[in-house]
Parts: structure tokens; C-alpha cells; sequence
């Protein structure tokens, strides 16, 4: 019996190892949680002030790509006996360049971006229908509304430009921060749920390790408990 003991002390605190991560699990759920409210509240600000939201996102963008060049310049230099030595210099020496013109021109940038984004939805539009009316596959209805989607995006997208570019881009930004914080959220809020079932259907390893001593001691025949008693 008193093996018996000592093995249940031993097993109370391995049973409590468990808890532990799942608080620490549970603790790192809700940072994730508290990341995603403030990806929505700065969405939410963004879509209101899109202005500042695009210019904030130029500043980013441009410093971005001043990193990555100062990064891959670095990087060409070290691995200059390579072969791809000069492409590596010329990329990163583009990517200078484009940071630099970005946080000179902010305004003229976002123009330019505009555009792009433009010249994209219309050719992902186009691309989409053609492929939807040619294949006309199990979603084919989906593709249809899809391509139409982008190609009227891109034709809205043009017919103001360049007077929207100062809000397009901020909206965009905002939005797929306003999207992920969501995700963010509902990951997080999820996790905690699940964590929470588990930690109310568990059972104490402590007690459950005692019960079994018990049982197993009121299981064994009763010359065993005779022996043990002398």
C-alpha cells in the first residue's frame, strides 16, 4: 500500500503538465484573439480615412522594398563568386530604385498601383469567363459571376482614374485587413471553445489514479489482503 501511495504522488504532478499547456495554449489563443480585434479596428479606420490608409500603405510598400534590396544587395555581395551574382545586384538595385520613387512620389505611386490593380481585374475577369464559358465545368455559374465581378471592377477602377487612386488602394488595404483580423478572431475564439470542452470533459489524473489504487485494492482476493496486513 504504500508503493501504492507513493506512485499516486508521483502521477498527481505529471497529471497537472497537461493543464499547464493547455493554458498556455488557451493564453496564446487569446493573443491571437486581441491581434485580430486590432486588425479589424485598423480596418475599420482605414475604410473610413481611405486617404491616409492609402498613403500609409505606399510608406510601407516603399520601405519594404528599400529593405529587400538593402537585404539582397547584401546577400549578392556575399554570394558574389555565385553565378547569378549580377542578377541578384540588378533585382536588388530595382528594388532600390522602386523604394525610392515610392517614398518620393507617394501620391504618383498610388496612381500608378491604381492601374495596375485595374489592368489586373480585367485581365483575371477576362481570363475567368473565357475559361468558365469554354470548360463550363461543376462551378460553372460560380466562374461566371467571378469573371463579370472583376471585369466590372476594372471597368469602374479606369473610368475614375487617376481621381480614385487616392482612396483604391487604402480601401483595398483595409479591407484585407479588416478580413484577416476577422480570421484572426474566429481562429482564436474557436480554439478557446475547443480548449474549454476538452479541459471540462477531462478527469483529474490525481483522482483518477487514486479510484484505480482503490478499486484495485478492493479487487485483489482477500489472501493477498491478509499477506499484505502481516
Amino acid at each position: 500500500m504504500g508503493a501504492d501511495r507513493s506512485e499516486v504522488r508521483d502521477a498527481a504532478p505529471k497529471g497537472s503538465d497537461p493543464q499547464r499547456e493547455k493554458k498556455k495554449l488557451s493564453r496564446s489563443f487569446g493573443w491571437l484573439t486581441l491581434l485580430g480585434v486590432l486588425l479589424v479596428l485598423a480596418g475599420l479606420v482605414g475604410l473610413v480615412y481611405a486617404g491616409v490608409a492609402t498613403l500609409t500603405s505606399m510608406f510601407l510598400f516603399g520601405w519594404l522594398l528599400l529593405i529587400g534590396g538593402v537585404v539582397g544587395l547584401l546577400h549578392a555581395v556575399q554570394s558574389r563568386k555565385g553565378n547569378y551574382f549580377w542578377l541578384a545586384v540588378i533585382v536588388a538595385a530595382i528594388n532600390l530604385a522602386a523604394g525610392f520613387v515610392i517614398l518620393m512620389r507617394p501620391e504618383a505611386s498610388a496612381e500608378a498601383l491604381t492601374m495596375f490593380a485595374a489592368l489586373l481585374f480585367l485581365t483575371g475577369g477576362v481570363f475567368r469567363l473565357v475559361g468558365a464559358l469554354v470548360v463550363r465545368g461543376a462551378n460553372f455559374g460560380l466562374a461566371l459571376v467571378q469573371g463579370a465581378f472583376g471585369i466590372l471592377l476594372g471597368v469602374l477602377i479606369l473610368s475614375n482614374w487617376p481621381g480614385n487612386s487616392l482612396y483604391v488602394i487604402g480601401t483595398f488595404f483595409s479591407l484585407a485587413l479588416l478580413f484577416d483580423g476577422l480570421s484572426l478572431i474566429a481562429t482564436g475564439l474557436g480554439a478557446r471553445r475547443i480548449l474549454g470542452l476538452v479541459r471540462e470533459d477531462e478527469v483529474p489524473a490525481g483522482r483518477g489514479a487514486e479510484g484505480g489504487t482503490r478499486e484495485a485494492a478492493e479487487n485483489r482476493p482477500v489472501g493477498d489482503q491478509e499477506q499484505s496486513n502481516n
